[in-house]
């Protein structure tokens, strides 16, 4: 393959100085199951019934709350991870989707606090509230705490003063005795407002299974659940506070922010410009995990996107590349070996040379079978060797990876930040065959160990990736 130096698309850059000055908010909480997602759903729903143009986000490596996000605003909801991209980039994707929009509304991940490491805030809502100058509004769950509620309120007040913490919303309290006594002692101990309490709904639990809630792309009730949302939003919480924090100046609110990142630095040797390629992606009930940005930055390389359903489709679309993204393969197992047709289309794709790349679901669904939870086993492409098999085991976390080879995709020793997020394990892979990732080991302890498969046109690995992190990947994928 020839390479030569290419800039890479101005659009890839975005802003370099960038204002700030959407209103925003960032809904965290005291922990994770406190409540956040629905809350945050509801309030996006609630501030739509206004006119207003909402923008989700979700912090952290996040692909199954913002799907309920992205229904409520009727816009996809992004993904801000200050440890998987570069920080300073972050500023450029915030400033990028917030364009046309009202105001921005940011779900935390986990507790406020929260994110890669235990002794700093990186990756965490703290370090996104800090960066993009959002005031935080923290949820707590009330429903085994009375006055204990103020000390907790007041101990995230006071962790660290740099975080821009603007009110409260006390969640699943028993009554409205109960909600007015957590109220008193909150506000008298940390003198911030609480915008409100909401009581134990149930028509505002959201169904959950092994990987967390069940994504909106699945069959459900969903819009009556973000209508449910949104009145009880109306009902218990006072969003003009809300609107009129989300408007208030923080330390110089208007203030340019520059990116400091030059991304044309990490361009390296990328291919000649070629005409552009055809990616098919998978998209349905059965791989619905992928980036927005992903996608936007491919088409901003120049590719064309078509999408097709391995649940539905007889066969795969005319295509340079194939991109099989994550999901839950093994809860449509049986319909996907039903599908023989689009088994057999794949098979006869990677002969012709086209490039697959295949990320957690993607890569369960290229090996030769998937054994479910309850030990039911489904044939599946089966151009990986071995099988994919559940577990009650979750492998959760950010990874280190380096390009174990050269491909079309990345040069040998390319490092990257990535998340992995899977019950299942790859029984059966021969120790001989070529990884497509060394994945490093945390604090330099221990040896890389080999992930994933790199077979001339075929890619695959349990890692996702967020292309704002390498944008040249975008470009490589475009330009194959």
């Amino acid at each position: 393959m020839t390479h030569a130096r290419n800039p890479i698309p101005e659009a890839f850059a975005g802003p370099r100085d960038i204002t700030l000055s959407i209103p925003r908010l960032l809904i965290a909480g005291t922990h994770s199951g406190v409540g956040k997602t629905t809350i945050t759903a509801g309030i996006i729903a609630a501030l739509q019934r206004r006119g207003l143009e909402v923008q989700p986000f979700k912090v952290g490596p996040d692909y199954i709350d913002p799907t309920y996000h992205s229904l409520a605003a009727g816009r996809p909801a992004r993904t801000l991870d200050t440890w998987m991209i570069p920080r300073e980039r972050v500023p450029a994707l915030f400033a990028r989707a917030t364009r046309d929009a009202d105001i921005a509304v940011i779900e935390g991940v986990m507790g406020l606090f929260d994110g890669f490491a235990y002794d700093d805030d990186s990756g965490s809502s703290a370090e996104v509230a800090k960066l993009l100058r959002v005031p935080v509004v923290l949820v707590i769950d009330a429903r085994a705490m009375a006055r204990s509620a103020a000390a907790v309120a007041r101990g995230y007040q006071v962790f660290d003063p740099h975080v821009p913490l603007a009110g409260i919303i006390v969640n699943r309290v028993g009554g409205d005795a109960h909600g007015r006594g957590v109220t008193r002692a909150i506000e008298r101990a940390t003198g911030l407002p609480v915008l409100g309490w909401l009581p134990r709904l149930d028509d505002l639990a959201i169904p959950e299974r092994h990987l967390g809630l069940v994504p909106t792309a699945e069959p459900g009730r969903w819009a009556a659940f973000l209508q449910a949302a949104a009145s009880a939003v109306e009902r218990f919480l006072d969003v003009d506070a809300l609107l009129a924090l989300a408007q208030s100046p923080i330390s110089d609110l208007q203030s340019p922010m520059m990116e400091t990142g030059d991304w044309e630095l990490e361009i390296g040797q990328i291919p000649q410009a070629t005409a552009p390629a055809t990616i098919a992606i998978a998209r349905d009930a059965a791989f619905s995990f992928f980036y927005p940005d992903n996608l936007e930055l491919l088409e901003e390389a120049g590719a064309r996107l078509v999408f097709f359903s391995p649940l539905e489709d007889a066969e795969v679309p005319e295509a340079h590349v194939i991109i099989l993204s994550g999901g839950f393969p093994e809860i449509y197992a049986a319909q996907l070996a039903a599908n023989r047709s689009m088994l057999r289309s794949l098979r006869a794709a990677h002969a012709r040379g086209v490039r697959i790349y295949a990320e957690c679901g993607g890569l369960m669904y290229l090996t030769e079978e998937i054994v479910t939870h309850t030990g039911e086993r489904y044939p599946m492409v089966g151009l990986l060797p071995g099988r994919s098999v559940m577990t009650k085991r979750l492998t959760l976390g950010y990874r280190v990876v380096e390009a174990a080879s050269d491909s079309w995709l990345l040069r040998a020793g390319t490092r990257l930040r990535g998340h992995e997020f899977h019950y299942s394990v790859w029984e059966g892979r021969p120790d001989d065959l070529p990884p497509a990732y060394h994945v490093l080991p945390p604090h330099g302890e221990g040896a890389p160990r080999p992930e994933g498969a790199h077979l001339g046109t075929l890619w695959a690995s349990y890692v996702h990736l967020h292309f704002w992190t390498y944008p040249t990947l975008a470009w490589r994928f475009a330009h194959v």
